[in-house]
């Protein structure tokens, strides 16, 4: 870091006002850019606080407030509604800006040396050479809090962002308070009033996220060691350093380089600090990492602020008959330098303090939640039991979700698995033959039946030889898709269980229990299924025809058959 402050120092320029603004008579003390950064507030020694139109580069002659004693400090709310003033009159002036009604705030008893207004737009704080601090309420004029009474004359106040804090700056740097605005009391000081009344006006402002603040300050054990002197620009703060806001110890490495900062300006994201010196340079860091970015020779500078969105640098001059305000554009690739290195430095911050596991953006996905798993005894096949069996032990689908035939939803018939073809039949727009599903319900469940007393009892099928006889895959039709297993084509089988197990679930059928198993053929109806087809596709519906007894036999099998078999006969009870 060194080296690269070094390199910068090395390289200085001469920054080419664009806009100078000239009309105040003696020293500029107190400047301030409304929010839109078109326009800006001075005050100054000659008695007057004067606005300016920055695109015209002229005053507002219109706005200008000519007091009775010299003008130190001002201060534009964010949202630009009020304009506040303090000086040697003791008093505090607010303006509301859209109507012109201008308010008078009345309690120091002595200069009024600093101002600033909270981050809500709605109270004034206020420094005085009385040795107190107060705030009000801009709304009513009303005293808010205070007085704080302190050690010093006050030469710099400051709300924390969130208006719970009022850092305060004493005398010429040399001593640093933070006080409590809802308890009225100090939590910390550190350094020793010096005595003097000259003050050191360089700002303070409140960082990383109201942890901290950051200022010009001077360290000395003896408040007689340091003398004051406006002219010499050796003496006073020389350092700039961020202060731990809870216990004023310092945070990092200083900024070091000036003979003594007269001016300071932070940007609002915190990627800039910009400083003045009477060493007659400005030069600008980047503010996260110490770095020196750049330095610029000029003469005579003094006071410093940047425009809202730190695009311009606004200085004063400090000259005998020679004093006004120049507005510089910040260079841009300064601006961008500053801003890969706030860059950089917070996606280290960001590795640094997260999990080591976590992803740095994004959503966390929920936790997932570990099921045991019971290991299952491994399933056995058969050579000889038909494949239907072995497939539905092996895929162990419960039985209490058997669906007779005839609670079967109509599907979709291009609702197939995109690996089989379909039926070449209905792509022709032809209908479905009418044909019976061999085995009726019992298709799910071959191995179940009931008694009288509606508890389901085992029961084997015999089987007989099957007949095998080949159809080209092309003409499978939904009936041969369903129809009996013939040992050799267990694909026919699988599109046949995935075509059930997609079936909608819900309402969830109760298992229907028949009194007796011989009787099946009497009692149950023929339903017809109704088969779902594509749009102006006609379709015939499927007729549910239940075995009967040993002198009923299976139907001949049409042409597009896979197989002829017959089933097994029920026994006789």
């Amino acid at each position: 870091m060194a080296s690269a402050s070094t390199k910068a120092a090395a390289t200085k320029s001469i920054l080419k006002p664009s806009i100078t603004l000239k009309g105040h008579e003696d020293e500029i003390n107190s400047m301030s850019y409304f929010p839109d950064g078109q326009r800006m507030i001075s005050g100054s020694d000659d008695k007057t606080a004067q606005q300016w139109d920055l695109k015209a580069g002229k005053e507002i002659e219109e706005a200008r407030s000519d007091l009775e004693g010299r003008v130190w400090a001002v201060a534009v709310s964010r949202n630009g509604r009020w304009v506040a003033t303090g000086g040697d009159n003791k008093e505090l002036k607010v303006c509301e800006v859209e109507t012109g009604i201008v308010k008078t705030f009345k309690g120091h008893s002595d200069t009024i040396s600093c101002i600033d207004i909270s981050a809500d737009n709605t109270w004034l704080a206020s420094g005085s050479f009385d040795l107190t601090a107060r705030i009000w309420n801009m709304d009513t004029g009303k005293l808010v809090a205070g007085p704080f009474k302190s050690i010093g004359h006050m030469g710099v106040v400051r709300f924390s962002p969130d208006s719970k804090k009022l850092a305060v700056k004493l005398d010429f740097g040399t001593c640093l308070e933070i006080w409590d605005i809802q308890s009225q009391k100090l939590d910390v000081r550190i350094g020793k009033s010096d005595g003097y009344t000259m003050l050191s006006l360089s700002p303070i402002f409140w960082t990383n996220k109201n942890k901290t603040v950051i200022t010009a300050f001077e360290f000395t054990t003896d408040s007689k060691s340091i003398k004051p002197d406006k002219d010499d620009a050796s003496s006073g703060p020389k350092m700039i350093y961020e202060f731990d806001a809870s216990t004023l110890e310092t945070v990092g490495a200083p900024f070091e380089g000036h003979k003594r900062v007269t001016g300071l300006a932070l940007s609002f994201a915190n990627v800039i600090l910009a400083s003045a010196s009477r060493d007659d340079t400005i030069k600008i860091w980047a503010f996260e990492s110490r770095q020196l970015l750049t330095s610029f020779d000029i003469k005579n500078v003094y006071r410093l602020v940047l425009s809202p969105d730190s695009r311009k640098i606004a200085y004063t001059i400090f000259a005998k008959n020679d004093h006004k305000i120049c507005i510089c554009d910040t260079p841009p690739d300064i601006l961008a330098q500053a801003r890969n290195i706030a860059r950089k430095k917070l996606n280290l911050n960001h590795l640094l303090h997260s999990h080591a596991t976590r992803p740095l953006a994004g959503p966390r996905r929920p936790p997932i939640l570990a099921i045991p798993i019971v290991p299952r005894p491994p399933p056995t096949n058969d050579s000889q039991q038909p494949a239907l069996s072995r497939f539905s032990k092996l895929l162990r689908f419960p039985r209490a979700n058997a669906v007779p035939v005839r609670h079967i939803q109509p599907r979709d018939p291009l609702d197939f698995p995109a690996t089989l073809p379909l039926p070449s039949n209905r792509i022709r727009g032809e209908s479905a033959p009418s044909t019976s599903l061999p085995g009726g319900s019992a298709f799910f469940n071959p191995t179940q039946s009931s008694s009288a007393n509606g508890k389901p009892k085992a029961r084997e099928p015999k089987q007989k030889p099957i007949q095998v006889v080949d159809v080209p895959l092309g003409q499978v039709t939904y009936a041969d898709a369903v129809g009996v297993d013939d040992g050799y084509r267990p694909y026919v089988v699988f599109f046949c269980l995935s075509w059930f197990q997609k079936k909608e679930k819900k309402p969830k059928p109760q298992p229907v229990y028949d009194d007796e198993f011989d009787n099946d053929d009497e009692e149950e109806e023929n339903v017809p299924v109704p088969v779902a087809v594509p749009p102006r596709v006609q379709h015939e519906e499927i007729e549910l025809k239940t075995l009967g007894s040993q002198s009923q036999s299976q139907p001949e099998a049409g042409p597009s058959r896979l197989a002829i078999t017959h089933h097994a006969e029920a026994p006789s009870s």
